[in-house]
């Protein structure tokens, strides 16, 4: 049953801050709905402003453990990745009453969750009957028991991979989309690889290696900066750390004596990076692996978090789009034998291509506008 105008669907997009790309995959949603449904009513909302602050901070206390005891937050995930809850349902419904409230006086049509906690608070609110909503939850390569809610209407997946986990997982085959992680628009019209090139003022012909740091900038400058130092081939580097200003000066200061380098904060033309790069140095990031995948850009991953990235990770070695260095030493040598075997990096780039969903936005966008049409 609908709950708004027939001609001008409500959609609430619940997100969070963590990392970067739940709020990426939420602002592309918007952006792509907003184009093919002009007449939308779109709202993106990061979903814990909306909850009471002290479970705010219950909920953001999973940094404490992964920033200093990083096994103890792994063996944690762990247990979470196979449970059907990310916590306890009381507590939940607790402090998520003022998200409530504010999701029923929004009074929406369709409810889109890009984090799996979100997903359950919705969930729990129809549950309770305090919504007619229709659900969608987007998983953004985070498998979790959680996401398996008799409540979802529509799940949208990056890869038929993590569909079968999910379909395994419980979740009925025919609300299953895998349609791909949302990206920005701007990954579906991309500069020629000598067009980036000149705009960035990057070298025609020396490789450059593109490393990140993800949008909060995390990760192990150190380590990364002193393997790049034990490369002998001509090469250049371009760092991107973020929103975290203090890394930026770290790697600003490391760095020091690294030809044909430069040290970027946050940019907005991630894009154009990524095409004029020849390899790619990363935190597997949803967000960034599905960017990647756009580029056709070969991916080292690096540093992965426990748990969710770890996996990820996994999953870029199965589908041969990149390689797991596990090692901090193995990074240069890693690093050296793709730049100089072009073979070898040509065929991950296009497997990275063949992995591609630039167009996962629109394609999303057009299965909630569908879902919303078979509830009017």
């Amino acid at each position: 049953m609908r709950t708004g105008d027939a001609s001008h669907p409500r959609i609430l997009i619940l997100t969070l801050s963590h990392g970067a790309a739940h709020r990426r995959a939420a602002n592309a949603l918007r952006q792509a709905l907003s184009e093919l449904g002009p007449n939308a009513v779109v709202e993106v909302v990061d979903s814990l402003e909306r909850c009471a602050r002290w479970f705010r901070a219950y909920y953001d206390s999973y940094q404490i453990p992964l920033r200093y005891w990083p096994s103890l937050w792994g063996w944690i995930e762990s247990v979470q990745h196979q449970s059907k809850s990310t916590g306890p349902g009381w507590l939940y419904c607790w402090g998520a009453r003022p998200l409530f409230g504010f999701i029923e006086d929004f009074n929406p049509d369709v409810v889109v969750a890009t984090e799996v906690g979100m997903c359950e608070l919705a969930a729990m609110m129809k549950r309770k009957g305090r919504g007619s909503f229709r659900l969608a939850a987007v998983e953004l390569m985070d498998f979790n028991q959680a996401w398996i809610q008799p409540e979802v209407d529509l799940y949208l997946v990056t890869h038929e991979d993590l569909g079968a986990e999910l379909e395994t997982a419980g979740a009925p085959r025919r609300k299953i989309r895998c349609c791909g992680q949302p990206i920005d628009p701007a990954f579906a019209v991309l500069p020629s690889y000598e067009t980036a090139r000149a705009r960035l003022g990057i070298e025609p012909r020396i490789p450059m290696v593109l490393v990140l740091f993800g949008g909060v900038g995390s990760g192990k400058p150190k380590l990364i900066v002193n393997e790049l130092k034990r490369i002998r081939e001509p090469l250049q580097i371009a760092f991107i750390t973020g929103k975290n200003q203090r890394v930026e000066g770290e790697i600003r200061r490391l760095s020091r004596g690294l030809s044909r380098t430069r040290v970027l904060g946050w940019v907005d033309n991630i894009q154009e990076w990524m095409v004029a790069a020849d390899l790619m140095v990363s935190k597997p990031g949803g967000a960034t692996v599905a960017e990647a995948f756009a580029c056709g850009l070969p991916m080292l991953s690096f540093s992965p978090l426990p748990g969710n990235e770890e996996r990820t990770c996994g999953w870029i070695e199965k589908w041969g789009a990149g390689q797991w260095i596990r090692k901090a030493e193995n990074l240069a040598p890693a690093i050296e034998q793709l730049l100089t075997n072009r073979e070898e990096l040509e065929r991950l780039g296009k497997t990275s291509r063949a992995l591609a969903q630039p167009r996962a936005a629109y394609d999303a966008a057009e299965a909630i506008l569908r879902l919303w049409l078979g509830s009017s």
